[in-house]
């Protein structure tokens, strides 16, 4: 029987987006007998696959993958219902004799986790509610994150005009507790983690960074991207539901409506894919647990990368290291 004080151990391995993440994890949970619980708030969704650049059958390389495919994008999913999920999947991975590997590059559901955020004091005023989406329906979504930032600068500097729901929530949080919900997410922020945790955050240089973000752009392109939007315009979901203000949904609805033409829709994308990047390493740049592996330190190369991870494993988790048996023609993604 395990000892109760003993902590689970939980590794994550984050970053902006592009970085290489998921092969990155890929590799490490082959050599240390990994599951992989996916910390990305738009994979969740169901029929939403290329613009989320959603892992292949193919790439997982037989490792389990968990938090994929969990709600179809008309349903409400939040960082609270993604906590308690995936803290059920550490514990199950865990009791399996497996490690948990948590991958992705939403810091708010890292972070959840990691932490054991306590979401119970939500405050949800319908009325209120209400008010302000109506106010964000006359008047676009930045008059309503104005407001957010006239009382919560922080807050408003943190989360995206177009997440109208974190926004929302934010002057939800300040309305009922005369608090900002910036100075209330700090306090979580510094909680010890309930996990024995390695904090791995992948990157590399800007310049290489944002040509990676351009090739993964135009890779989905390639794929279908655009239809895939079609498609789930045609299943009935809007611009305003949370699923379809991911990158890459929000820009080709405005291309299958005409507002802009599909050259003009892809630069948007791959510029606003950029800052999102940025937005991401600011994040994790406050994580006091992360240690940073700069790609370029390691050729650019994955599997070398996974090794350092494993070995840092080893020595600090007392994880036991296998060597994997080398899978052929595997083709990683960006």
């Amino acid at each position: 029987m395990e000892n109760e004080n003993t902590k689970i151990p939980l590794i994550v391995v984050a970053g902006p987006t592009a970085a290489g993440k998921s092969e990155c994890a890929v590799e490490l949970a082959r050599r240390i007998g990994g599951e992989i619980i996916s910390a990305d708030s738009m994979q969740v969704y169901r029929h939403m696959d290329i613009g989320s650049a959603k892992i292949t059958l193919e790439e997982m390389m037989g490792i389990p993958h968990y938090m994929i495919d969990v709600a179809d994008p008309c349903e409400s999913f939040d960082v609270a219902r993604f906590k308690e999920m995936a803290k059920a999947y550490v514990h199950e991975i865990h009791a399996r004799g497996h490690i948990p590997i948590l991958c992705g590059g939403t810091g708010f559901y890292i972070q959840a986790v990691t932490r054991d955020i306590d979401f119970t004091d939500t405050f949800a005023d319908p009325d209120y509610r209400n008010e302000l989406l109506s106010y964000a329906e006359k008047n676009g979504a930045d008059a309503l994150h104005s407001r957010l930032a006239a009382v919560d600068p922080c807050a408003a500097e943190q989360i995206h005009p177009n997440n109208m729901k974190r926004v929302i929530r934010a002057l939800e949080f300040y309305r009922e507790t005369g608090n900002k919900i910036s100075d209330h997410n700090e306090a979580e922020k510094q909680r010890e983690t309930p996990y024995d945790l390695l904090f791995f955050v992948i990157s590399e240089a800007r310049k290489t960074l944002y040509e990676r973000i351009d090739r993964r752009v135009d890779f989905m392109m390639e794929e279908g991207l655009l239809d895939e939007v079609a498609y789930l315009r045609a299943m009935g979901l809007r611009r305003d539901m949370v699923s379809m203000q991911g990158l890459g949904y929000k820009e080709m609805l405005d291309v299958l409506d005409g507002k802009i033409p599909y050259e003009e829709g892809v630069r948007i994308l791959k510029r606003d894919t950029r800052h999102f990047a940025k937005r991401q390493l600011t994040w994790f740049r406050r994580e006091r647990d992360a240690r940073w592996i700069d790609r370029a330190d390691f050729g650019g190369d994955s599997i070398k990368i996974a090794e350092y991870m494993a070995e840092t494993a080893q020595r600090e988790l007392k994880i036991a290291v296998q060597d994997p048996s080398p899978i052929p023609g595997h083709v990683g993604k960006a």
